[in-house]
């Protein structure tokens, strides 16, 4: 069952930096836009949501790398 989620999670890992690329292409097309208010503010969100996309992505693929490749944290190990 672990290594069901693991694959759960590291797709949705490769669909959050997916997502992330799209809005950076998104953002690339909106900045040739002439610059309004709501240009710039619809270039702050996105750049927001670009790097939050982006270390969700990083987050569930190393969880999910971790638990497919067998490795153990050295934080679940009490001292």
């Amino acid at each position: 069952m672990n290594k069901f989620f693991s694959v759960l999670q590291l797709l949705l890992a490769v669909l959050a930096a997916g997502l992330a690329v799209a809005t950076l292409v998104n953002l690339v097309l909106i900045s040739s836009r002439p610059e309004t208010i709501s240009v710039v503010n619809a270039i702050i969100g996105q750049g927001l949501l670009i790097v939050c996309l982006a270390a969700f992505a990083r987050i569930l693929g190393r969880k999910a790398w971790r638990t497919l490749s067998g490795e153990t944290s050295d934080r679940s190990q009490p001292d």
